[in-house]
């Protein structure tokens, strides 16, 4: 079964700012929970990401065991959404869509993950048991670290 992550945050700078900060693969590891392990293995350089992009990592989403992650970015239309697919990982699924919405406060950021875990029923098993707490838990860390980021303090990146 395929399920589905919605997240919008408000983040006060301007679009450059937060197209910079989200585009680079290398940030992630900031906005990501520490006891996840979350490593960038693609040597990359600053530039932007680009369709056709492969990122692999390292990431223990599940008792510190370490597994491969590599998503490949499959649209970008600069300053404005990206989405990055997994292309190898614990998902049967991961399709995560980031829109950029500028307004008069900043920017208005959104998620929307489209996800499936694999095994079938033993899958959602694991959905309802914690893989969805899980998510909403590193969902929820992303947020509190762009606020103090963003909306706490002048852009310090």
């Amino acid at each position: 079964m395929v399920h589905q992550l919605k997240r919008e945050q408000q983040l006060n700078c301007d679009i450059e700012t937060a197209w910079k900060f989200f585009s680079s693969a290398h940030n992630l590891s900031k906005i990501t929970p520490k006891d996840m392990n979350f490593i960038v293995r693609t040597d990359l350089k600053d530039d932007e990401i680009y369709q056709g992009m492969i990122i692999d990592y390292y990431v223990s989403p599940l008792l510190g065991i370490k597994m491969d992650w590599q998503t490949e970015i499959t649209q970008v239309d600069h300053h404005k959404n990206f989405i990055d697919f997994q292309k190898k990982g614990p998902y049967k699924l991961w399709n995560h869509f980031h829109e950029f919405i500028p307004n008069e406060k900043g920017v208005l950021i959104r998620d929307i993950v489209d996800y499936e875990l694999p095994m079938g029923f033993l899958g959602e098993i694991a959905h309802t048991v914690f893989v969805k707490k899980k998510l909403e838990h590193i969902f929820s860390y992303r947020f509190k670290v762009l606020e103090e980021m963003f909306n706490q303090k002048k852009n310090q990146l």
